[in-house]
């Protein structure tokens, strides 16, 4: 379920590393403005980190492709990267892929480019001492949710056809799609805990997608005022699920909701941390651009105390 605006950022990455070897942006983009980088910050020396995760923490389409397979888009640019430059690990590895659920953490992920990921629990070990996992959003189907009711909010722009469509029956699907959910990350944490059981874990949530509160940026964004806020109130409960399963399992939850509150996507260049449809910054649509991963990096960075 990652076909439409998936494979139009991996389309756009793929030949951009064919033809060049590199990538520094894949859209027509106005450039992010400068922004602070994290503070540097003094951990115990000899730290060991490990960033496990999807396309929220890879950071595809943001400057500068790095890592394999290229078919996961990894960024120089992306949380993981930024948190190791400011705490200096003795060792920083980052396996974050593009579309990773959480399966994938235990099994091997087919990416593009004929290329596959490796279990990404494979990369901890008994020494690890940080890990941040971002996961949850594909299990629920998160592009399909997107391309879904992005073309069922056109058919009707006064009413809420997207949420009608997912709770048709009397069965609101996304709830239930996020109770399903709960349980493969309450297990994917503990595998982490059994590899890594010295490990600080950190779980990452989402930062803001559409307004917190309010209408949308429709047409503009074609998500109707009636289908935001149901689709506001799925992203709070995934968010909840997150933080109660990180509670769970004596992990800690890094909350990026309430920070990016006021930077979703219907703000403009420079304001927004998250892409819509049709990105104005290198990032891919609907995902965090430069100025959303360095936001992550400093909750993440606050999350440790620095």
């Amino acid at each position: 379920m990652r076909h439409n605006i998936a494979a139009g950022w991996a389309a756009a990455l793929s030949a951009c590393v064919v033809f060049t070897g590199a990538c520094t942006a894949s859209v027509t983009a106005t450039p992010s403005p400068a922004s602070e980088s994290p503070v540097t910050t003094a951990l115990p020396p000899g730290l060991d980190y490990v960033a496990l995760g999807d396309s929220y923490t890879a950071g595809p389409l943001i400057p500068t492709l790095t890592g394999m397979p290229t078919g996961c888009f990894r960024s120089t640019g992306n949380y993981p990267a930024l948190v190791a430059q400011a705490i200096r690990p003795a060792s920083f590895t980052d396996v974050s892929c593009g579309g990773a659920a959480t399966p994938d953490l235990t099994r091997s992920q087919s990416v593009s480019l004929n290329g596959r990921n490796i279990p990404q629990l494979q990369a901890l070990a008994p020494d690890t001492d940080l890990v941040t996992l971002g996961i949850g959003g594909n299990d629920i189907g998160f592009i399909e949710i997107v391309n879904t009711c992005a073309r069922l909010s056109k058919t009707d722009p006064a009413g809420a056809a997207c949420r009608s469509h997912y709770t048709s029956g009397g069965t609101d699907q996304l709830a239930a799609r996020i109770a399903a959910t709960a349980p493969k990350v309450a297990a994917g944490l503990r595998a982490v805990r059994d590899r890594a059981p010295n490990a600080r874990v950190l779980l990452v949530g989402y930062p803001v997608l559409v307004p917190d509160s309010g209408p949308g940026c429709f047409p503009d964004v074609p998500f109707t005022t009636g289908d935001i806020g149901y689709l506001r109130a799925v992203e709070q409960q995934l968010n909840a699920m997150l933080a109660e399963q990180a509670q769970a399992v004596d992990a800690t939850y890094v909350d990026t909701y309430t920070p990016s509150i006021g930077h979703d996507w219907c703000q403009p260049t420079g304001t927004k941390w998250i892409e819509a449809l049709k990105p104005t910054s290198p990032a891919a649509p609907v995902h965090p651009n430069a100025l959303g991963m360095q936001a992550t990096a400093r909750a993440v960075l606050a999350t440790l105390g620095h």
